[in-house]
């Protein structure tokens, strides 16, 4: 098999929760420790930090991966889901993994990993932390996937355990509360290890402060300014020079230099980290621009808690017609969201191409229950080109609502 024949295979042989939502998802870690097993225990060979939360975990691995890299350390990134190609998920110091490494990966373990019937991310979970011990990288920022206790991820001890912050979200498989979903996060607090908290409310700070406390874990708050004064006085002084520019970063800095901290890097490298995130690490898709005249941004924001910042900073754009290219998935909160829109912009509804879209005739009805005016479009490049069409030099057009309406204006614009 080639490349393109590989990456197919690993969607139709191992369900993708990515692609097919539920199906897609296996709870516990048998399988993942068989891999491990299989393949020596690779991920012994490096350190790790390791990243959950329900919003920012993203921004904040690749930036933390920057900051390291900066240092002159070697550094693995295992980040999910992917925009535009499988090998975004797994690179070493911004490099993707080769293509020639992946098609090998599934030639030469197929016999051994079909009989298993893994999930996908279980299996790419196993290739990275694989490629990772082969490339003798010094430490490895590994996102987690889906919650904490039971994700695959969840097999490594590392430096720093990193929780951004808990809103709802995958509520099928985490629970119903705050609370609950704190507590499948907070299992990724391991026994002496320190423990950074982006974000707490009433309901999840007690559930971080009881399993630090099981666990022997040295917990900081970041949200508390425990990071010394110095550097807690640096985050409005750094802020300017974070290359990520949505609203939402300012909280993901606080969190970031807390753990910049407790890691001991250098202001320098963290200064250097901060300037150059997306060239370093390869990061797309936050607050970032693709067009100017008309201004045209995109972010892959996509549940109640990333656009409670991101509805926000719409709203506060100077143009003369705001215009948005809008669509959801079926298992996030799209009434609590459209809520947040605002009434005075012209929306191009459409859907991303995975089974997990809400059809664009359905987010088009949800719209009109909020008062929110616009057009059915089938796919998101037909939406994308006809705002712009539609659009005068100084109307801000903005392009979201998931990672897959993200992912397929990429795809269509070669990103």
């Amino acid at each position: 098999m080639n490349y393109k024949e590989t990456v197919a295979y690993l969607y139709s042989v191992v369900p993708s929760f990515q692609k097919v939502g539920s199906a897609g998802y296996k709870e516990g870690l048998s399988n993942t420790l068989a891999l491990d097993a299989h393949f020596g225990h690779p991920h012994r060979h490096f350190k790790t930090v390791h990243v959950a939360g329900t919003n920012g975990k993203g921004s904040c691995s690749h930036t933390l991966a920057a900051m390291l890299q900066a240092m002159g350390l070697k550094v693995g990134l295992y980040t999910s889901p992917h925009l535009v190609d499988f090998r975004e998920r797994i690179r070493v110091n911004g490099k993707c993994i080769s293509k020639k490494r992946v098609v090998d990966f599934v030639k030469n373990e197929r016999d051994f990993f079909e009989p298993l019937s893994p999930s996908f991310f279980e299996l790419t979970t196993a290739l990275a932390f694989k490629y990772f011990a082969e490339k003798k990288i010094d430490v490895a920022v590994v996102e987690v996937g889906l919650g904490g206790r039971l994700d695959c991820t969840n097999i490594i001890t590392p430096e720093l355990s990193i929780i951004t912050n808990i809103s709802f979200d995958h509520t099928q498989f985490l629970g119903d509360t705050l609370a609950k979903i704190a507590g499948e996060k907070a299992g990724i607090i391991k026994e002496g290890v320190p423990v950074v908290i982006g974000e707490t409310t009433p309901e999840t700070k007690p559930v971080f402060e009881q399993k630090a406390a099981e666990k022997h874990a040295p917990i900081y708050f970041a949200e508390e300014g425990l990071c010394s004064q110095e550097l807690a006085a640096k985050v409005k002084e750094l802020l300017p020079h974070f290359e990520l520019k949505g609203n939402y970063q300012q909280k993901n800095l606080h969190t970031i230099l807390q753990a910049a901290e407790v890691l001991q890097i250098p202001e320098k490298a963290i200064l250097k980290g901060l300037e150059n995130v997306c060239e370093s690490t390869g990061l797309m898709g936050r607050w970032q621009s693709l067009h100017k005249n008309p201004l045209v941004i995109c972010d892959t924001g996509h549940n109640v808690g990333g656009w409670q910042y991101l509805s926000q900073q719409i709203k506060e754009q100077p143009c003369k017609q705001l215009r948005i290219v809008f669509g959801m998935v079926d298992d996030k909160d799209i009434n609590t969201v459209m809520e947040m829109l605002p009434t005075n912009a012209v929306y191009y509804w459409t859907q991303g191409s995975t089974k997990r879209a809400i059809p664009a005739e359905k987010v088009a009805w949800q719209g009109k229950k909020h008062q929110l005016e616009g057009t059915i479009y089938n796919n998101v490049e037909s939406a994308y080109r006809q705002a712009l069409q539609d659009a005068s030099e100084k109307d801000f057009i903005f392009v979201g609502g998931s990672s897959y309406i993200v992912s397929d204006l990429f795809e269509k614009l070669n990103f």
